[in-house]
């Protein structure tokens, strides 16, 4: 591992060989059964990281305008790009449509209608598919699950047959198919059966290829070893994709779309942080770092764990909470772990932050956003972002 003693802290640090080994395996193994991927832009929305995505030919999943032009900008083409997310904005809508993007994921009935009436107004036709709520319980954080009944997000079947008719008779919308995502950090492939199952079934029963639907999307979900990242760095990718190969039963010539985004980019992201102080509690020892919620808010908001290595010292391990500098109650990286004697300077490394930390950074407390640092074949390289 490269010298990080210049490196000022906290900053984001990414190893580019293991992000292309990554992006590498998963074109791979998609590229047996001809699936097509789009990467998630939502999880990491560097700069540097989106370009290395591009030279593997992915495709973007997009949820929001800036998340649109950051695409574009980094070199993404419209015809690979998705639009999802279940408050588009008009402007939003209108800028797909401009951009003449791949497929808009519709999530409701109004939104259709507002799609169609904007593409009217442009004189364009608008590429949909349709959002699906398949009431799937997938197994994750419950702020992360997206398919169950009780959540926002897609159309619920009883009203499908309705936004399939709509797509039908309307002369502004060209329907190309369905779109489903059950959630977020899934690790076991049993809720991935339970969609395809799904999906063979409600595209039987609503005719989907009588609607002219040729295309499905999967979403994204897979989820990384946050316990064990060095040992296991790469999704297996393999395991992944033929599950759906054997399991969904669909008619010849379908596009099949999956939108992956944590499991690309999860492991190859850490924070770099130092040690501010160390503090001897009522009955516990605190570590304070420079790093806090707001360079990774997960631990407080999803109750993520997150492995922290001392990576300056080989001391006798010791009981640590680990604790950020903001000023909230919830700024702790973890609670009750074993480091080596941990002092003040000292260099700790938080692993598997690749994914939803940087795109999640806030400015609370008026903190100053975290460089980013790029590490490849041995050495700090430069991002040229």
């Amino acid at each position: 591992m490269a010298d990080f003693s210049g490196i000022k802290t906290p900053a984001y640090f990414y190893d580019l060989d293991l992000l292309k080994k990554t992006l590498g395996v998963a074109s791979r193994e998609a590229d047996r059964y001809g699936y097509r991927l789009h990467y998630a832009i939502k999880a990491n929305n560097n700069p540097v990281i989106l370009r290395i995505i591009r030279e593997y030919g992915y495709g973007t999943d997009c949820v929001s305008g800036n998340e649109m032009l950051r695409a574009l900008e980094t070199g993404f083409t419209a015809g690979g790009m998705v639009l999802a997310g279940v408050g588009k904005t008009d402007v939003e809508i209108e800028l797909a449509i401009k951009n003449d993007i791949f497929c808009i994921n519709c999530e409701s009935l109004e939104e259709l209608e507002v799609a169609s009436k904007i593409a009217g107004k442009l004189k364009k036709i608008v590429r949909v598919a349709l959002r699906v709520n398949p009431s799937i319980k997938a197994d994750t954080h419950r702020y992360i699950t997206t398919g169950g009944e009780e959540n926002k997000f897609g159309i619920v079947l009883p009203q499908l047959r309705q936004a399939l008719d709509y797509c039908k008779n309307s002369a502004e919308i060209e329907f190309t198919g369905l779109h489903f995502h059950i959630g977020s950090q899934i690790t076991s492939l049993d809720p991935f059966k339970k969609l395809c199952e799904t999906v063979n079934r409600v595209w039987r029963e609503f005719d989907i290829t009588d609607y002219s639907g040729k295309m499905i999307n999967l979403g994204g979900g897979y989820g990384i070893d946050y316990k064990k990242p060095e040992t296991n760095s790469v999704p297996d990718f393999g395991s992944f994709f033929s599950l759906f190969a054997e399991y969904l039963e669909l008619p010849r010539g379908t596009s099949v779309h999956f939108e992956l985004g944590r499991s690309l980019v999860g492991q190859c992201g850490r924070i770099l942080t130092r040690v501010l102080y160390t503090k001897q509690g009522a009955g516990k020892k605190f570590v304070i770092v420079d790093a806090g919620m707001t360079e990774l808010i997960r631990p407080a908001l999803y109750q993520a764990v997150h492995r922290i290595i001392n990576v300056s010292s080989p001391g006798h391990p010791e009981r640590y909470d680990v604790v950020g500098p903001v000023c909230e109650s919830s700024d702790v990286f973890a609670k009750d772990i074993m480091l080596p004697r941990t002092l003040r300077g000292d260099m700790l490394h938080i692993l598997s932050c690749g994914a939803y930390t940087e795109s999640m950074n806030m400015n609370f407390n008026l903190r100053e956003k975290p460089g980013s640092v790029y590490f490849s074949e041995g050495k700090i390289v430069p991002g040229e972002e």
